[in-house]
């Protein structure tokens, strides 16, 4: 698989943006990391000192009302997005050709906003 993103730069997206969410009313949880050189099947690390070749990083954003978004994003340039917004809308959102951790940045603010709405409607 080819490196286009560098999920330690990913990383640092998501934790710029952690106080912000969590002061809004959202649940953010760990990090959570998978190494590509890991045996299958390949667990999930929270302590990114235990990947060597990390090949994800992802996340989970809790909000009122069973309302959930995980994003696990790979160093290929996509991304796993998948939400559910109370009982009757769920599913999966765009998320390929990611080229950088700011377009990363970006394309998360916009899942965000779709699935928490405003900053001011979340908390």
């Amino acid at each position: 698989m080819g490196r286009v993103i560098d999920l330690d730069e990913a990383a640092a997206v998501l934790a710029r943006r952690r106080t912000g969410w969590q002061a809004a009313g959202l649940e953010v949880g760990p990090l959570t990391w998978r190494d590509a050189e890991a045996s299958w099947p390949q667990p999930l690390e929270t302590d990114r000192a235990r990947v060597l070749d990390p090949d994800s990083v992802g996340v989970v954003v809790s909000g009122a009302g069973d309302t959930v978004l995980s994003v696990v994003l790979f160093r290929g340039g996509w991304a796993d997005v998948d939400f559910i917004d109370g009982a009757d809308d769920m599913g999966a959102l765009p998320a390929s050709d990611i080229t950088s951790a700011q377009d990363f940045g970006a394309r998360l603010d916009r899942w965000i906003a779709r699935v928490f709405g405003s900053p001011e409607k979340v908390g």
